[in-house]
């Protein structure tokens, strides 16, 4: 049913947009017509970009048919504010009613607004935010000190590529972290670009162990071949598992996807005697983490909308759906991830990895 509305919506949204832009345009009908034309065919694209058939394709097709299918659906959405805010400025008097028909003013306004902002979105996305936590614990783990490296969604795919990849391992290792911890979806859509681009390679570069939970991309690509790109790239996958690591205990829930994996009680009960860290990739259910005692949680998911507005829908959606919370002694961390899904725009959020380090009092 949930699918159903987003295609409905996506639909309508295509033909308002498409409707305004036809009005907007001050030139002939032929040039209507095949503007119109190149909307709908990026449009498709979109969907192009989700199916099966995309992996068939040989990877620089693939790679183009994925980044333009799935940056028209932003593209789509700015379009469509840029013709609200027109409208709603044409009441008030703001613009004339001719600047919505036929206007070369109105068309350079749109244009203007809508490539900035996703010029502006795109070079912010490429800038990585690193966020310095402390974390205080009376709880006595093996070390005096533990880094810890968290990061979540690097979505590696047809978009994010190797290169970045590389380029995220080295900011990784600068850190010189004790641990990487990664809350799910390493994988975007499918691991075929991960694989034949060799991609385990860069992972094993990290001059740390990798301990990673499930995410729900992990199923969508199919989870066998994920847990299999797991095992090759070094990372060990905490799938309703535990592990303790430099006397901290560090528990990976599977992704709720599973409908069946266990309850947070069931895997470590309650008021564990560790210091104790949950991975768990969608953060819902937030209160299971404080009635189990757990010292730390830390997410992802949400991406925090990755563009605004949206990110105002997730503000309604998740208790937390970004940043720092507490419930009780809990502490919780929600990341908006270092990589995206789609587009590469982040406008009104950011691209961030964490860097914790937990002291002992």
């Amino acid at each position: 049913m949930g699918f159903i509305f987003l295609l409905l919506l996506f639909v309508a949204t295509q033909g308002y947009v498409t409707w305004r832009v036809w009005q907007l345009l001050p030139a002939p009908v032929w040039v209507k017509v095949c503007v119109a034309v190149a909307m709908t065919a990026v449009f498709c694209l979109f969907f192009v970009a989700l199916s099966p058939s995309l992996d068939k394709m040989p990877m620089s097709v693939a790679t183009v048919v994925y980044e333009i299918g799935t940056s028209y659906i932003i593209v789509a959405l700015y379009l469509l504010l840029c013709f609200i805010f027109m409208e709603i400025g044409r009441m008030l008097h703001i613009f004339p009613r001719e600047f919505m028909k036929g206007s070369i003013e109105g068309s350079i306004l749109v244009v203007a607004v809508v490539t900035g902002l996703l010029i502006y979105g795109n070079i912010h996305y490429k800038h990585k935010y690193i966020d310095h936590l402390q974390l205080l614990t009376e709880k006595k783990p093996m070390r005096e000190t533990m880094r810890m490296v968290m990061l979540s969604d690097l979505h590696l795919g047809y978009h994010n590529d190797r290169a970045e990849l590389a380029r995220w391992v080295d900011s990784i290792n600068a850190q010189k972290p004790n641990v990487v911890l990664i809350a799910g979806d390493i994988v975007d859509r499918s691991i075929r670009p991960l694989m034949e681009t060799g991609m385990a390679e860069e992972f094993r570069r990290i001059k740390a162990p990798i301990y990673a939970c499930p995410g729900n991309h992990e199923y969508y690509s199919g989870f066998a071949d994920s847990e299999r790109f797991y095992k090759e790239a070094g990372i060990h996958m905490l799938r309703d598992d535990a592990v303790v690591v430099g006397g901290m205990l560090i528990v990976g829930r599977d992704d709720r996807t599973n409908h069946d994996r266990k309850t947070l009680e069931e895997l470590i009960g309650k008021n564990t005697k560790r210091y104790t860290l949950v991975l768990d990739h969608q953060p819902y259910q937030l209160e299971e983490a404080e009635h189990c005692g757990v010292d730390f949680q830390f997410s992802g998911h949400t991406h925090y909308g990755q563009v605004w507005p949206i990110s105002w829908i997730t503000n309604l959606m998740y208790e937390c759906a970004w940043g720092l919370h507490a419930r009780g002694e809990t502490q919780y961390y929600v990341s908006s991830g270092i990589g995206i899904w789609g587009g590469k725009f982040r406008i009104g959020t950011r691209s961030e990895c964490i860097v914790a380090d937990l002291w002992s009092r």
